[in-house]
């Protein structure tokens, strides 16, 4: 069976957009093959490195002091199927966050998470010449942000353990999706 690689970084890392390249997990973390990893720090994608299109036309590069990463690469081509595996992650962060006592319910919007009105994620998904890539970043200190955000430390969430939990949530929810594959007969 196919399995995926997780890890959970420990030491502060700072997102720069750079990251969102093939075999950045391989190079950094000797994990060969579809991995998913999460790091936590600051965030600043300046316009040079923005994958996003419609954000780099506008002039909105992306900032906070402190975000939860999350880096999933995945070796196949098919950039629709990265997107609606993005579109997964998404949902299952907020269905996660909805437990969290005293936090209002996260609200979905495409491949975003909002509280309210402030936005709690950004999140790309692209495709490289052997892969496809997907960055989630959830603010944790949403600080010097350029629109309304809010992040996880309003609400005392335990950010690790978040990241554990999300980690092992992906790699499983892959592993059962291809097992999910392999139990159905073809029809004609």
């Amino acid at each position: 069976m196919r399995g995926m690689h997780t890890v959970f970084h420990t030491e502060p890392l700072a997102y720069t957009g750079h990251q969102l390249r093939s075999h950045w997990i391989y190079e950094i973390f000797g994990l060969q093959g579809d991995a998913i990893v999460a790091f936590r720090g600051p965030c600043r994608v300046e316009l040079s490195e923005m994958v996003d299109r419609e954000d780099a036309f506008a002039g909105a590069d992306i900032r906070a002091a402190e975000m939860l990463h999350l880096i999933a690469e995945q070796f196949d081509r098919d950039l629709t199927r990265a997107v609606l595996r993005q579109r997964l992650l998404i949902c299952m962060i907020a269905e996660r966050l909805q437990w969290v006592p005293g936090m209002p319910l996260p609200r979905r919007d495409g491949d975003d998470l909002y509280i309210g009105e402030r936005k709690l994620t950004v999140s790309i998904a692209t495709v490289s010449p052997v892969s496809t890539l997907i960055h989630v970043g959830i603010n944790v200190d949403p600080s010097g942000a350029p629109v309304a955000a809010v992040g996880l430390a309003e609400w005392g969430i335990d950010v690790d353990a978040l990241a554990e939990e999300l980690l092992s949530a992906y790699a499983t929810e892959n592993a059962d999706i291809y097992l999910a594959t392999c139990k159905v007969r073809g029809v004609q």
